[in-house]
Formats: C-alpha cells, structure tokens, sequence
C-alpha cells in the first residue's frame, strides 16, 4: 500500500501559538491555569494539556478570582473581557492573530454604520467570538440560499467577512451570491480565510485524484479538519475524519492501493505517524510526502509568557 502524505498538514501558527501560550504559563505561574473553552479543537491537545494542569472552563464564574485566565485560539468577544476584568483575572489572550484581524475588520465596518454579513458556522466559537465586537451590526450566514433571504437596510453600507477555517470553495459561492445581490457590498482588505486553511485545503484538491481513499486526522469539532474530509469527498472519493489510528475501521481498506493521509491545523503530527503505524500493521506501506507550499510563519507570544 502506498501513503501520500500532505505537507503542509497539522499544527498552523495560531494552534502553535496557543499551545505555547498555556505551557509558558504553566511554566511560569504554576498550575492551575484556566482556560476558556478548548483552547484548540483536538481533544488529545486538551487532554494532555489538563494532564499538566490546565483547567478548561466554559463559564467565567467557574474561575477563582485572580487567577490566570487564557482565552483560547478562538477568540472572545468583548463582554468575556468585562467579565474577567469585573473577576480581577489575569488574562493572557491566545487569540490567532488572524482571527484578531477579523475582529478588527467587525469593529472598523461597525464604526462606519456598516451591516456587516459574517460567513460562518453557528454555534462556532470563532464565530460567537467575532459576532460579539459588533452584535448590532452583523448578520450570520451559513449558506448561498440564506443570502436570498437577507434583510439589508441600506445595500449601500454593507460589507462581508468570514470565519477563518470555512471552505476557499464554498465560501466563494456565498461571496458571489452576496455580489450578485448586493454589487456594491465592501470586502476585506484581505481575504479572511487562513493561510494554513487555505493550503491544506489546496493541497487536498491536488492530490485527491491520485488515491483511492482519503484519512484526514482531527477532530470533529475542528472545522477546518471537517472541510479537508469534505473536498476529499467532493471529488468522488472516500474520506474519513478521525481522531486518530484507533478509529480507523478495516473494511475501509479493502481493495485500497493508496491513500492520502494529511491532518487539521491543530492536530500533532505524532498522530499522523501514528496512522503510519497502524496501517502498515495491516501491510507493508510506502510513505512518499508531497510537498504543494513551504510555510514559515510564525507569531509572537503575548508579553505575559513571552
């Protein structure tokens, strides 16, 4: 059996940034430190991060006053700020910097009495985050037929933005609608989907065609992870999502000569050897990766565990 392996795959700045964020801080205030939602969407990530003493917490009074509090890759919006500065917590914001330019992109169209229509999930914690910078003033869009029903007061003043971790493909059919309906709707100054989104999703679509089975390691609460399961299937091809070798099932590789193996932007790659491993329990494998873009971008911790 031959492996494709997708590079680039797994860990994007922001995931690694997080992650770092709440190691620095266990490392320098001690634990426990507290963290508001999944800081990112793996669940192996979580666990070993609770192993070392993190405390993930879905709501602030949870929280002992003072105490160290991160917020996650996700982003929050305002009124988690409020509450956590009324608690006198210690905030290290772990924020991706690339969700942080969304936020701006909400406050800036709203401080122009701009509607603003954000393409995204509902009940996503990005999306929640995002919404809340400029609640008055942003409608939710999940789909090409909800654009049709939209309710725009003045077309004149409207702009988009988007979840970081959507689609390039579908999201661009919900662009375009939006264009047709609305010709003088304001864009970004620059595409809100991610680097790291946009190239496993890129490298996705080219090598799709060339295996008989895709295996996208991640979590299911990981959109991103999600859509790269999603393209794979779009092209006729079986795909499957998981977390990791153990769920992979046998009668998925019956009469399979190749597959692709890549993995979401907050998965650890031990976890795509890991599949590695286990396939060629099943039978002797040859692994060739295939590189489509180089990444090297990086970002700087916040000041309080730099």
């Amino acid at each position: 059996m031959q492996i494709i392996l997708a590079k680039p795959r797994g860990f994007c700045a922001g995931v690694e940034r997080a992650i770092k964020c709440v190691e620095h801080a266990l490392d320098r205030y001690g634990a426990p430190v507290y963290v508001l939602n999944n800081i990112v969407h793996n669940q192996h990530v979580v666990n070993e991060l609770a192993d070392k003493g993190a405390v993930f917490v879905k709501d602030l009074d949870t929280v002992p006053e003072g105490a160290h509090l991160l917020f996650s890759a996700h982003g929050v919006g305002p009124e988690r700020w409020e509450k956590a500065k009324s608690l006198n917590h210690e905030v290290i914001d772990a924020t991706c910097p690339l969700v942080e330019k969304v936020h701006h992109e909400a406050r800036r169209f709203a401080s122009k009495d701009y509607t603003i229509v954000l393409i995204g999930e509902t009940g996503h914690d990005e999306t929640i985050g995002t919404m809340g910078w400029a609640p008055n003033h942003i409608k939710l869009v999940t789909t090409k037929e909800e654009v049709a029903e939209l309710d725009i007061p003045d077309p004149d003043n409207l702009a988009y933005i988007t979840q970081t971790t959507l689609s390039v493909n579908d999201c661009q059919i919900i662009i375009d609608a939006l264009k047709e309906r609305f010709p003088n709707i304001q864009k970004p100054p620059k595409e809100d989907i991610c680097y790291a989104t946009t190239n496993r999703q890129a490298a996705v679509n080219a090598l799709t065609p060339q295996v008989d089975l895709v295996l996208v390691v991640g979590d299911t609460e990981s959109a991103n992870s999600a859509r790269l399961a999603d393209i794979a299937q779009s092209h006729g091809k079986p795909a499957h999502l998981i977390l990791d070798a153990s769920m992979i099932q046998p009668e998925w590789l019956e009469g399979i000569e190749t597959i692709l193996l890549t993995s979401g932007a907050s998965v650890p790659d031990k976890h795509v050897q890991g599949v590695i491993e286990y396939l060629n329990t099943i039978e002797p494998c040859t692994v060739e990766e295939r590189e489509l873009v180089q990444e090297d971008v990086t970002f700087r911790l916040p000041k309080e565990v730099a």
